[in-house]
């Protein structure tokens, strides 16, 4: 295989951790990316991206799918790593979706659909989930165990606080068990499911406060039996793809489905169309194999390579500004980073470089990601680094990876 160009979009923890996977590659000749990012080493910012050419385009986030960037790049001819802007609607659309897997008969939970705050307060129970129906960067949810906090979820989302992302909700069922993350990588007929993994999207410990865009993940969880992927293949990806090509768009990317692992069986909480911010981090530090070579595959419509994975596991805590997902966003000088190695990994997000320093932009500001033998080793390494990371408002959870 001939030595490529590749353009990476986005710039956060997911796509330093992308970065860091395809910076690997044998096959890759020059990574190109499209935000100046402390999180990009040995890549190359390039202006006025999307009107030049590359052998492979790596979508990392969901907006710029939402907003058609791999139809722009598909009708130049160039290989998209990441759906249409039809297929996209996974996610995009809360609604679609839940329409989506009724038609696909897709396990997952009851759902009532609601278009003014009118009806979402009349078609309030407890417990319950309410969703806003477009893009939330994942603190759109609100997971609600009596009738008063659903009122609450409600009068947010139609006061205004995701924007035209809550101009409908959808008002869901709540299920019980663990959940799970698995993300298949799709090339429009065939899928291929990667290392399962756990995010925890609550921002405290317990899971207790308002949901985020995660706030750590392990990759693979140690209490889910592996074989399990096949049932959840064929009852959740490959009917996703047989239903995207019916509708005459054939999905192309990662494929993330959400899982609650309920008595029933494992039901979808929710799908995004690309890889999980921080779900992203462990994987790569699991992933032996080449990522390069298994995206362009699937970009191209080719067979997909069987990935090769480290043994052991990988826990990944994010670190965010003490204000998070909601309080404003203070700059800090960041300290005391470890330094990387083959089984440790800071990757950057929410970070920008000032005079060789490093500074926090608030959010979620960095993730600590380490492999090990086991969870349980892994977990003890990350903390232990933590433990030495400086700088003003930064938080995390201390319970990431705890089986309870």
């Amino acid at each position: 295989m001939e030595k490529m160009n590749v353009l990476l979009v986005g710039a956060g923890g997911r796509e330093s951790a992308l970065a860091y996977k395809l910076l690997q590659s044998p096959v890759l000749k020059q990574l190109y990316v499209t935000e100046d990012h402390p999180g990009f080493a040995a890549a190359n910012l390039v202006e006025d991206w999307e009107n030049k050419h590359y052998d492979l385009v790596v979508v990392g986030p969901e907006k710029p799918l939402a907003d058609g960037i791999a139809d722009r790049f598909r009708e130049r001819g160039v290989p998209v790593f990441g759906p249409s802007q039809s297929a996209a609607l996974l996610e995009a659309s809360k609604v679609f979706a839940k329409q989506f897997m009724q038609e696909q008969n897709i396990p997952t939970a009851t759902y009532t659909v609601c278009h003014s705050k009118e009806e979402a307060l009349s078609s309030l129970y407890a417990p319950c989930v309410v969703k806003a129906d477009g893009l939330a960067g994942g603190k759109g949810v609100y997971v609600c165990q009596t009738k008063e906090e659903a009122e609450r979820a409600v009068e947010e989302i139609f006061a205004g606080r995701f924007g035209s992302a809550g101009k409908r909700v959808v008002i869901e069922e709540f299920l019980e068990g663990p959940e799970l993350s698995l993300i298949a990588v799709c090339n429009g007929s065939s899928a291929i499911p990667l290392l399962p993994c756990r995010d925890h999207k609550r921002r405290f410990e317990n899971d207790k406060g308002p949901n985020t865009g995660g706030m750590g993940a392990i990759c693979p969880p140690p209490d889910f039996d592996r074989k399990e992927i096949r049932g959840i293949m064929e009852t959740v990806i490959d009917p996703v793809l047989q239903g995207m090509n019916d509708r005459g768009t054939p999905f192309i990317g990662a494929l993330y489905a959400g899982l609650m692992l309920t008595q029933n069986g494992p039901k979808v909480l929710e799908f995004n169309v690309r890889f999980g911010d921080p779900e992203c981090q462990p994987l790569m530090m699991m992933m032996k194999s080449d990522l390069l070579t298994l995206l362009y595959a699937a970009a191209t419509g080719d067979m997909l390579p069987e990935p090769v994975w480290n043994e052991g596991a990988s826990c990944c805590v994010v670190v965010c500004s003490k204000g998070y997902p909601f309080g404003p966003k203070k700059k800090a000088l960041i300290q005391n980073l470890p330094e990387n190695t083959k089984m440790l990994h800071v990757f950057l997000a929410g970070t920008e470089m000032k005079k060789e320093e490093l500074w926090s932009k608030g959010g979620r500001v960095l993730a600590v990601c380490a492999r090990s033998k086991d969870l349980e080793s892994a977990r003890e390494i990350v903390y232990k680094q933590l433990g030495q990371v400086m700088f003003e408002d930064m938080s995390f959870r201390n319970d990431i990876g705890v089986m309870k």
